[in-house]
């Protein structure tokens, strides 16, 4: 048993790996994993073999933590593969509950994002050892010796101690599976040819040696009775649910029951594991019995959540849970009620929704849900739109049919004062766009703050700025900047509310009936502005067809078929050529409707409509608003 005792104590490792998105935190796991032997040398494996999910493929970013281990000599490593967006933050907040170091992975080029800060404070709150690699030194605009010193700069304003301070660094080309402590030695790595580079001497070696000698063993004393704390659940079609925990004191073993203390909900109640496995690879692996500091699942559960604290039935004290960030955007889900209603969806009823948006919040300890009067509306809170999105994305491709509102931010109020969350913008751009850029974001209150033109290509623009005033920033960004710049953001705390700020700056163009839209009505549209839809699409009275420059809204016939008579003759009529139509991503509906629109979501279409579909009854509305009090004119 000590022997044992001795194995679990001092031959573990417990780290997370963070770093914004598209850093290349995953590209190095994957290098981790294949060099550590997990897979079979004839063996095809995919690229972000970590990132499994359909969306998280499809996007190119991680959007749930996962859980993996690998085995390097006698050495065990329990790694945590976290998100890198900002909106998935709450992620990464409740999996640090699990580890004892964190690996920071930063770009050689790019340098500390917002993301970058959010994650390191968290770790350092919870005085994490990090070891630090400095990602992508193959990219030629690389620049490790700038970017380590604003790695330090950071470290200290975000208070580090000396200890902390004195961090390793190692440098990597994660895409070439190469990590060396010394910079020239890594170039010259990167430098070979792939053989002759991936032999003994250039390898992710030097990662898995500084992870063994930094990072400390896990604590806990296995005498002591046992305290498990759910930080991430699983679902298995032939299990069910999975919950995946460290634990923090005593020993857990198969078949074992024990009690289960509930966070939020009163009572202790006794359960029975079913199944309880450790991580090897990307494999869930069945063990007999787990000791202190080891990272476990266990099955068997049904109605066990993220937060729940698994003890020993003589001792059912609960381990406290992670504070999480607050959400700071909600967004009003709706049953889909459009004239298309029910045409795509399995799951279109309120019951459907109520029950999809719970089942939810199990997983999404970031997002909250309220319930309104309305039996039909159900308000969500989250972190940002792609938060939103992603959410948005799941349900359709599940079968349901919903409809969404305009996202609004969540303000709170301290000693009379109101507040408003604020976010650090970062922007890097070239220099060309800097003024149109600073012009476009002084409109929405954001408040410069640094402005660095380092030598390269691109400026960097820090700003302060309301979370609404980022709201419909980022299409106008890209179309400011010809696609050239690059924008990423993070909250970074409240402020008093900064004022009124002007959205859309444009209206939409509306259908005036139902029906299918022909090339002729849409040739004649096009012509006020840009078409979100092609000939032959179903539309209603009342769903948005295009934009428009145009400050008010233009309602358009694109059903208006030309007049037939015996006079023309085939062919003699100018071919009419239609500009392709704008499509659309769930993020950039959210963008772009207004106070008064909707968007309807189904499993195979996404259309934007107006809340009121009825023509003359918007005109009389907006005529009404435009009237003071007494019927006069305002």
């Amino acid at each position: 048993m000590k022997e044992y005792e001795e194995r679990a104590a001092d031959r573990l490792r417990n780290i997370a790996i963070i770093a914004h998105v598209d850093h290349g935190k995953t590209t190095l796991v994957d290098a981790m994993l294949r060099q550590s032997g997990i897979f079979r040398a004839n063996e095809a494996v995919a690229a972000r073999v970590m990132d499994s999910n359909d969306l998280e493929r499809e996007r190119g970013i991680t959007i749930l933590a996962k859980n993996t281990a690998v085995s390097y000599g006698d050495w065990r490593i329990n790694i945590v593969d976290t998100p890198g967006h900002a909106d998935f933050g709450g992620e990464v907040e409740r999996v640090l509950r699990m580890v004892d170091g964190v690996l920071l992975v930063v770009d050689a080029a790019d340098g500390p994002m917002p993301q970058t800060r959010f994650v390191l404070r968290k770790a350092l709150e919870r005085h994490l050892v990090p070891v630090v690699v400095l990602n992508k030194i193959d990219r030629s605009d690389a620049r490790p010796q700038e970017v380590n010193d604003e790695i330090f700069e950071l470290f200290m304003e975000l208070g580090a101690d000396d200890e902390t301070l004195d961090y390793p660094v190692l440098y990597a080309s994660a895409r070439s599976g190469l990590v060396s402590a010394d910079l020239e030695e890594a170039r010259s790595f990167v430098a070979q040819e792939p053989a002759a580079a991936a032999d003994s001497t250039g390898s992710i070696r030097p990662l898995l040696d500084a992870i063994i000698a930094h990072v400390p063993p896990p604590t806990g004393d296995p005498d002591r009775p046992l305290q498990l704390l759910v930080s991430n659940l699983i679902y298995d079609n032939y299990v069910g649910r999975i919950a995946v925990g460290r634990i923090e004191h005593g020993c857990i073993q198969h078949g074992q029951t024990l009690a289960l203390v509930t966070d939020g909900r009163a009572g202790v109640r006794s359960v029975r594991i079913g199944q309880l496995m450790r991580f090897e690879g990307l494999e869930r692996v069945n063990c007999d019995m787990a000791e202190a500091g080891e990272i476990v699942a266990v099955s068997g559960i049904d109605d066990i959540s993220i937060g729940d604290t698994l003890t020993a039935p003589e001792a059912p004290v609960a381990l406290p849970f992670v504070a999480i960030d607050e959400p700071t955007l909600s967004l009003t889900f709706l049953v889909n009620d459009s004239p298309f209603a029910g045409r795509d969806g399995d799951y279109v009823t309120s019951r459907h929704l109520r029950a999809r948006l719970l089942r939810e919040m199990e997983t999404n300890v970031a997002m909250r849900l309220e319930e309104t009067d309305s039996p039909d509306r159900f308000v969500v809170k989250g972190r940002g739109e792609l938060h939103f999105s992603i959410l948005m994305e799941a349900m359709r491709r599940e079968g349901y049919e919903f409809q969404v509102s305009k996202p609004e931010v969540i303000v709170r109020e301290r000693d009379g004062v109101r507040l408003e969350p604020v976010e650090e913008l970062v922007i890097d751009v070239p220099e060309d766009y800097v003024g149109v850029v600073i012009e476009k974001l002084g409109r929405r209150r954001a408040t410069l703050v640094d402005m660095r033109l380092p030598e390269r290509a691109m400026s960097r623009l820090i700003f302060h700025i309301p979370t609404r005033g980022l709201i419909g920033y980022r299409s106008e960004f890209l179309t400011d900047t010809r696609g050239n710049g690059v924008m990423n953001s993070t909250v970074v705390g409240f402020e008093p509310w900064a004022g009124a700020i002007a959205m859309r700056g444009h209206g939409v163009l509306v259908a005036h009936e139902q029906g299918e839209a022909t090339t002729y009505g849409l040739y004649q549209a096009q012509n006020r502005g840009v078409l979100l839809i092609g000939p032959a699409t179903p539309v209603y009275e009342g769903m948005i067809v295009g934009t428009t420059q145009q400050t008010e809204d233009v309602v358009v016939n694109v059903c208006r078929k030309k007049h037939v008579t015996n006079i023309r003759a085939a062919g003699s009529d100018e071919a009419l050529r239609l500009s392709p139509p704008l499509e659309l991503s769930l993020e950039q509906c959210l963008e772009l409707i207004d106070d008064d629109e909707l968007i309807e979501v189904t499993p195979h279409n996404i259309r934007l409509r107006k809340a009121i579909l009825a023509s003359g009854e918007r005109a009389r509305r907006r005529s009404r608003s435009r009237r003071g009090p007494d019927g006069d004119q305002g």
